[in-house]
């Protein structure tokens, strides 16, 4: 892996935990050779990964729509930044940038970032690995609730094995660096789309 987009809030979050664990995530990426793809903000868990990817002398590549970044909330201290238009081509960007996709903390957009990139995978449009950085059991009710959508016959075991778990960074790119994507989509292949 040598890229890997990162998906997180654009806050802090009430615990001191979540910061260190993203600044962590970032050092432990730029440690590695691993070029940080994100959302291209200086605020939040946002910019904690992308400080603990330029601490250590790493690369941080920012998408980030024009929008907001009239709002001034872009990291000034970015190898790169990307100006898109929309959010979705912003998601669209960061995807093709990347060979992986780690999930942190966050609100909304969090979640429908991740979403986004796991249904993408489910429908064979991509084969990488996403994950969730399972910070002090931020995700615990979300993890149960795709259980839940396995044993209500909504998704499949197969398909709910594509997402990687771990509390630890180290554990969770060791299982991003085995992933194997299934063989089969769900209906469609990415040339039918």
């Amino acid at each position: 892996m040598k890229s890997i987009t990162v998906f997180c809030g654009s806050s802090f979050g009430s615990d001191e935990i979540y910061k260190e664990q993203a600044t962590l995530l970032g050092q432990t990426l730029a440690k590695q050779n691993i070029q940080l793809i994100y959302g291209g903000a200086n605020v939040g868990l946002m910019g904690a990964v992308a400080d603990g990817v330029l601490q250590e002398g790493g690369k941080a590549i920012g998408v980030l729509p024009h929008f907001l970044q009239s709002k001034e909330i872009a990291h000034q201290d970015l190898t790169e930044l990307i100006l898109v238009e929309t959010m979705h081509e912003r998601k669209t960007k960061m995807n093709d940038l990347c060979d992986g996709v780690i999930v942190l903390p966050g609100g909304y957009g969090t979640l429908e970032e991740f979403f986004e990139m796991i249904t993408w995978a489910q429908l064979g449009l991509h084969k990488k690995p996403i994950a969730i950085l399972n910070i002090d059991g931020f995700y615990d009710d979300l993890i149960k609730l795709v259980q839940t959508m396995v044993d209500k016959g909504f998704l499949k075991q197969i398909n709910r094995e594509m997402l990687l778990v771990s509390d630890s960074i180290d554990e969770l790119l060791e299982k991003m660096r085995n992933y194997q994507a299934p063989t089969v989509g769900k209906w469609i292949s990415k040339e039918e789309v």
